[in-house]
């Protein structure tokens, strides 16, 4: 039977082209009517350790019987627990934790504690760049078409090309607040960082007095094959954000700084359900299980197998394949939805990464035979199209 949603929309967005789920575990969902799909890339990015995972699953049961929710003012032993699992695998410069619900918020908290901590008033991002939806994460974002309805956007904010090293020198000056970059650009079509691109970033920071801003929303949490994407650049950021399966698939958003820049902040910031006691309990043991079973090494293994696999492939419909870990992408000379739907079809989710880019983001705790399936029907796919 199927549950009407025409009162829950996301507004300005093309129709559902997928069906209604009800049910998931691990990297396989089904519908109402039954149907099964092996997930890689419809939890866009949440879903690093399967649905369902049963040690996310007992930690929210156990903390609902507990405490779900008491305001940010207060302290709960959930969050203090949390913050001390994240700051013992975080990279060793961040020592402060500021908690939200979501990507966007995640990166707003970065920008308002860069501007108010450096007293400037310039951002610089990169093109190409997605960092969120809200006002000020818009105003990072490149799209276009994500950008125009909602301007005049949070002035500031300038955007030069990535990997670009010279344009960002340049653009980096004294009156610069922040660079915000992600290490692997996925929203615009799994866009590595060249090697020199983050530690370039870095020093114009350190000539300048800028703050750096790791944007590691998606690429967190194991998903590139290492813990934190940034570990394979060697730089450390001034600010890092977090969310998406941070907390297993709990909402939650995670803004971490060094104590400079907390000593520096003038102002005030907060968030009435950041840090609530229920989505810090599944953050922890989202963290234990990830670092338990070292997913990092798993997404690092199974990613080299599919890109190994998808370059293969004799396919002149395919222009690129890129990525790290287990986020990647494949660039086509034509469009990506029609590839997507014929997926679809034969049971398999990806998401785009762009119009012309199909971008794989599964579980990190995936099969390795779904995940050869998967391969199999995109293989298929591409080279017929």
């Amino acid at each position: 039977m199927s549950v009407p949603d025409a009162r829950a929309i996301e507004f300005g967005c093309a129709p559902k082209r997928g069906p209604t789920f009800v049910r998931g575990s691990v990297a396989t969902l089904w519908d109402e009517d039954g149907n099964e799909y092996i997930d890689c890339g419809a939890s866009f990015g949440v879903g690093n350790l399967g649905h369902c995972n049963p040690a996310i699953v007992e930690a929210i049961q156990a903390q609902a019987r507990e405490l779900i929710h008491i305001g940010p003012v207060f302290g709960t032993t959930a969050k203090a627990t949390f913050v001390e699992k994240l700051l013992s695998v975080a990279p060793r410069n961040l020592g402060r934790v500021f908690l939200s619900n979501s990507g966007s918020e995640a990166v707003e908290a970065a920008i308002k504690f860069a501007r108010a901590s450096t007293r400037r008033k310039k951002i610089i991002a990169a093109m190409r760049g997605f960092h969120g939806r809200t006002m000020g994460a818009l105003s990072a974002t490149w799209r276009k078409d994500f950008r125009e309805p909602f301007e005049p956007l949070v002035p500031g904010f300038e955007h030069v090309p990535f990997n670009d090293i010279e344009a960002l020198q340049k653009a980096v000056d004294h009156d610069t607040a922040a660079v915000i970059l992600e290490a692997v650009q996925g929203e615009g079509g799994v866009h590595v960082a060249s090697p020199e691109y983050l530690p370039a970033a870095r020093e114009a920071c350190d000539r300048t007095g800028a703050l750096l801003i790791l944007d590691e929303v998606q690429t967190g949490m194991g998903r590139t094959g290492r813990l934190f994407a940034v570990e394979r650049w060697g730089v450390e950021p001034d600010l890092l954000t977090l969310a998406k399966s941070l907390a297993g698939g709990v909402p939650i958003g995670a803004t971490l700084a060094t104590e400079d820049v907390e000593r520096a902040f003038q102002g005030s910031h907060n968030s009435t359900f950041g840090g609530n006691p229920l989505a810090c309990a599944a953050a922890t043991a989202a963290i234990g299980y990830t670092v338990r079973e070292r997913l990092w090494e798993r997404a690092d293994h199974l990613g080299t197998i599919g890109v190994e696999k998808l370059r293969g492939l004799e396919a002149p419909s395919v222009r690129e394949v890129r990525g790290l870990g287990l986020m990647i992408g494949i660039e086509l000379r034509g469009k990506a939805a029609p590839v997507l739907q014929a997926m679809q079809e034969e049971g398999v989710l990806a998401i785009g990464g762009g119009s012309s880019v199909v971008r794989l983001l599964p579980p990190l705790v995936i099969p390795e035979d779904q995940w050869s399936s998967a391969l199999d029907v995109l293989g298929r796919t591409l080279s017929h199209g």
